[in-house]
């Protein structure tokens, strides 16, 4: 497994000097062919369990941890459509409930032959679990691919200072 060690400077609101911050990431550089070819399986798996009966839109979610556990999620509407749960918060949600919180990698899929991308309550859910420079893989329904990273998707987060 090739890791490299991020060093990230984040500035935390009110956007002084004294809440500069420092904080270190490990993280994958690269998935292996493998993972890589398994996090587009898992996450186009993930979308057929979707609880999708009024909008239509099934989306999945895989999370691959650094210790090679998956998590697949998918979005489950309801007539309250706020309470609608997305397959990213679902798949993050398994995760954590489970003890997992060192991510290494995202897969998002839908059944589009566009690039469907999280939903700004999910960006900001991802990042509290996850480091700016978290991949996200978008995936069409064809299985073509593009790789960003959490910060692509949400520049500038907002975080609170953990205690």
């Amino acid at each position: 497994m090739t890791c490299i060690y991020f060093l990230t400077f984040c500035i935390k609101p009110p956007f002084s000097f004294s809440t500069f911050l420092f904080s270190i990431y490990f993280t994958m550089a690269d998935l292996t062919q493998e993972n890589e070819a398994l996090l587009i399986k898992y996450a186009l798996e993930a979308k057929e369990t979707a609880y999708v009966p009024y909008s239509k839109f099934r989306v999945g979610a895989v999370l691959l941890t650094k210790d090679g556990v998956w998590y697949k999620g998918c979005n489950v509407e309801n007539a309250s459509y706020g309470a609608t749960i997305c397959a990213e918060r679902t798949a993050f949600c398994k995760a954590v409930s489970e003890g997992d919180k060192d991510f290494i990698a995202l897969g998002v899929s839908s059944d589009q032959n566009d690039w469907v991308t999280p939903c700004g309550i999910c960006r900001q859910f991802i990042s509290e679990f996850a480091p700016s420079s978290l991949p996200v893989y978008l995936i069409k329904a064809s299985g073509a691919y593009k790789k960003v990273t959490l910060d692509d998707l949400l520049p500038n987060c907002f975080t609170l200072p953990k205690h």
